[in-house]
């Protein structure tokens, strides 16, 4: 869509998403053992574990549905862009969704293993079938798979539960050791770990990550294709209940996960404090978006949230460029720094980062139609090349 047809709130949220994604995904790469339970050798300051606790009960999971609602969302805009360019709305998706994939499977193999774009683009093709259904039969999916999800895990706790206990300490720390050395090591170790973990990540994106995922695609299809974000005077009256509601059922849920990821770790207490994290993340991230719009309009916010709409605007690119820049930080593409930095210390380098990349975003969109990896999904999109620098 051109510069006048953005929608700055669904921008700037999508922004904040990547604000979130950024402060999960460099504590893997800053970390061979984040996930792990495996504490640092010098263990932690309170201040870092209580850092550790606030990422798991605000971040984790959180933005990632936040990512995934805007996703489902944006492909409202899309039909929109098509129809008002008289273009066949499916050929064009069909051809993003390919692009996203490919752009996804070299930023997994090549930076980061927890990439969520060869996700987004299967599961947009889903989208696109599932598309045809009346909005409630979608909204009905949408909680069946998170209340599926969240019943899944409840029941892998408890045969964690009955299952005799085990001590896999050593293993998990060979490993540990293992990730550390290939990630300080040559490229071609870096893409083998890449690849070693993206294969034990595979049941979590299963399991996991994906159901989600697709329920937060559906809800953001319904609300896009009724206009809410584009509508303020529409949506404003509903802002103060649900964010309410969403920390009266999100807040005490996550906060129940992220003491039990960070005190019970390895136990059947932390798989059901992710059940439970399941259930009631989708309420904690529906209460930050409708914080985020009661402060847009407000004047002292409203350059903030400019700055944020456009970073959202060239999400893709500032997405790819997070995983870029912590890959040649941390890992042996560059500096080889994984494993030196606390986490409070590595969390101010992801706030850095992106203060860069809001003020580089600002100045890029500026001058230019869209980011750069957005222009060429955008030219592979519509089958020809679209305009680069503005006028």
């Amino acid at each position: 869509m051109t510069k006048g047809d953005r929608i700055t709130d669904i921008d700037a949220l999508r922004g904040f998403a990547l604000f979130g994604i950024l402060l999960v995904n460099i504590l893997a790469f800053a970390s061979a053992s984040y996930g792990t339970g495996v504490l640092p050798p010098g263990g932690r300051t309170a201040l870092e574990t209580g850092l550790a606790f606030l990422i798991s009960a605000i971040f984790e999971l959180k933005f990632y549905l936040l990512f995934s609602f805007l996703f489902g969302y944006s492909v409202t805009l899309q039909m929109q862009s098509a129809e008002k360019a008289g273009a066949a709305f499916l050929p064009r998706m069909l051809r993003r969704q390919t692009g996203l994939f490919l752009i996804g499977v070299f930023h997994a193999v090549v930076l980061f293993y927890g990439d969520i774009l060869t996700t987004y683009a299967i599961l947009g093709v889903v989208l696109l079938v599932l598309r045809g259904l009346g909005d409630r039969a979608k909204i009905l999916m949408a909680i069946l798979l998170i209340v599926g999800t969240s019943v899944l895990w409840f029941g892998l706790a408890w045969l964690q539960w009955s299952a005799p206990a085990r001590d896999d300490s050593a293993l998990i720390a060979q490993h540990v050791q293992s990730a550390l050395a290939a990630y300080q090591g040559t490229a071609h170790a870096i893409v083998g770990q890449h690849l070693s973990d993206m294969g034990a990540f595979f049941p979590l994106l299963l399991l996991l990550q994906a159901p989600c995922a697709l329920s937060m695609f559906l809800v953001g299809f319904v609300l896009g294709r009724q206009r809410w974000l584009q509508d303020r005077d529409r949506f404003r009256p509903y802002l103060s209940r649900i964010v309410f509601l969403g920390l009266a059922i999100g807040l005490p849920g996550n906060l129940a996960y992220a003491y039990a990821t960070q005190f019970l770790s390895g136990t059947s207490l932390e798989t059901a404090g992710l059940a439970l994290s399941v259930l009631t993340a989708p309420f904690l991230t529906a209460a930050m978006i409708a914080a985020m719009l009661m402060a847009f309009g407000s004047r002292w916010i409203d350059r903030l949230r400019d700055y944020l709409a456009s970073a959202g605007r060239a999400a893709l690119s500032n997405y790819l460029a997070q995983s870029a820049l912590c890959a040649l930080i941390f890992h042996g593409y560059g500096l080889g720094l994984i494993g030196q930095f606390g986490l409070a210390a590595t969390l101010s380098i992801a706030v850095a980062i992106f203060g860069v990349q809001l003020v580089v975003s600002r100045w890029w969109l500026a001058r230019f139609c869209y980011g750069p990896v957005e222009w060429l999904l955008r030219a592979l999109t519509i089958g020809r090349i679209p305009p680069f620098r503005i006028g």
